[in-house]
């Protein structure tokens, strides 16, 4: 969009939050970069430019506006709703890859050379992958420089950076100030401690309905690794460094969020994966305004604006969860689900109670006995298939997944049919165009509104709702009164 300098002008000069996150306005004059709805005085449009990404901005000298700070405003929707080689890319870079690999470790991922990766993302987001995972960095360094008060060599370490020496350039030269006059000017109250909570403000695109987000996450939410507890939807998280507890409340401007991390480092991974899980970066009003062209979706859109796709911050475990809810109720997949983690999940240390395991990881589960799952033995191989696949690497499911491999190599499995594959895609993988014809609530909702209920010709009726089929789907399960679609009391 950044290549659109009128449309661009028009944002920044109505002060447009929904473009927040789409490019950022550097201004020549003043050598700062800042949001597009900033609300400091427009500058002049001959002093305006307009870049794809913080890192763009900075890597042209430009720094941070202290007034909208830029470097906190949601995500740019593209990379969740794409599956090309940059989008996986920077789904990577998020969950912190290039921190803990290097580019070539991201190179391997994506099966691309290293130089192939740096040209295309050169090319879309006028910065490479370093670039972009040291404007990361110090985003997280400014975090936590105003939230805790962790010295600043402790700080520098947690956020990824090799020495406090780059840290202190680093944050002088993208907030033109120095680590201590940043947490001088930041109104808090301190939070010590390297494994105490971290309070934070998750920022999203306006509408948001929370209803089916986070009533869908409460009700399918596995007993010891999930739970619905005063107002916030609780899990526990394994992460690169050790294992988190986050907490998530919806508020009328942001999702309220508070994490207990065993290890900082993982603070990046921890706030991208919450983000992702919670579909926070998406682009609402693009999503609604092309539902709204069918006559049947229309009102549906109207009565509840901002629907977003709940997905999870694990795809192997989503995969197996969704194969222990084939063709039984909600309530019993919960129930088979706590069997395997009270069984073979990990045991944290919850300082509020309540929850008590990390999901089981698909290697503990590849060593379980089959004849211990109760459920039917065509099932039990599937089961096992899947969790076998996962365990040795010959199926990977993660943020890098090419959706169309990922989709046929999970059909070539035993008992993966079009309805396990798609809630897959839908709610592991990202992908906004997954389509559920066959789902039972589906298929009711289309009786019920006037639409096809036949699988084939429902899916060609819902070809008007391309791309965002996924998110058709959230408003044809809210006209049920299903629990996924109340947020809890």
């Amino acid at each position: 969009m950044h290549t659109d300098v009128e449309r661009c002008v028009r944002a920044v000069q109505s002060k447009d939050a929904r473009f927040d996150g789409w490019f950022f306005t550097a201004v020549v004059t003043t050598g700062i970069y800042c949001r597009p709805s900033c609300p400091a005085v427009p500058p002049r449009p001959a002093n305006m430019r307009f870049l794809p990404s913080a890192a763009a901005c900075q890597q042209a000298g430009f720094r941070a506006c202290k007034r909208c700070r830029p470097d906190t405003s949601p995500g740019s929707p593209e990379w969740n709703q794409r599956a090309d080689l940059v989008a996986r890319a920077m789904r990577l870079i998020a969950d912190g890859v290039v921190d803990r690999e290097g580019v070539p470790g991201l190179a391997a991922r994506l099966g691309y050379s290293t130089r192939q990766i740096e040209r295309q993302l050169l090319a879309e987001l006028g910065a490479g992958p370093l670039a972009l995972a040291r404007a990361q960095r110090a985003q997280t360094a400014r975090l936590l420089i105003e939230t805790t008060s962790l010295s600043m060599a402790d700080i520098a370490f947690a956020a990824g950076f090799a020495s406090v020496r780059t840290f202190n350039d680093t944050v002088r030269e993208v907030f033109a100030l120095a680590p201590t006059d940043l947490r001088a000017r930041a109104p808090r109250s301190p939070q010590g401690g390297t494994t105490g909570a971290l309070t934070l403000r998750l920022p999203f695109r306006a509408p948001l309905n929370p209803d089916n987000l986070f009533g869908h996450l409460a009700a399918t939410a596995v007993p010891g690794v999930e739970e619905w507890r005063d107002g916030a939807y609780r899990r526990t998280l394994r992460l690169p460094y050790g294992h988190g507890i986050v907490a998530l409340s919806p508020r009328p401007d942001h999702i309220a969020c508070r994490l207990t991390l065993s290890d900082l480092r993982d603070l990046t991974v921890a706030t991208s994966r919450c983000r992702r899980m919670l579909d926070l970066d998406a682009d609402p009003v693009a999503v609604d305004d092309q539902l709204r062209t069918d006559p049947v979706l229309a009102p549906l859109v109207d009565k509840a604006p901002g629907r977003r796709v709940p997905r999870t911050v694990d795809e192997a475990e989503f995969a197996v969860r969704a194969v222990l809810g084939q063709q039984v109720s909600t309530a019993a997949a919960r129930t088979h689900a706590g069997r395997l983690v009270t069984a073979h999940g990990e045991p944290v240390t919850d300082p509020e109670g309540g929850l008590t395991h990390l999901f089981p990881e698909p290697a503990a589960l590849a060593s379980a006995d089959p004849e211990s799952l109760a459920m039917p033995r065509s099932r039990r191989t599937t089961f096992t298939t899947l969790v076998r696949g996962l365990a040795d690497g010959a199926l990977r499911l993660g943020p890098d997944s090419d959706w169309p491999e990922t989709r046929a190599a999970l059909l070539s499995l035993p008992g993966f049919g079009p309805w396990t594959v798609d809630v897959i895609a839908m709610r592991a993988l990202g992908d906004p165009d997954a389509f559920l014809p066959t789902d039972l609530g589906v298929r009711r909702a289309a009786r019920e509104l006037g639409l096809p209920s036949t699988p084939a010709a429902l899916t060609a009726r819902a070809a008007a709702w391309r791309p965002w089929r996924a998110y058709a789907v959230q408003y044809l399960w809210a006209t049920d009164s299903h629990p996924i679609n109340f947020l809890p009391a």
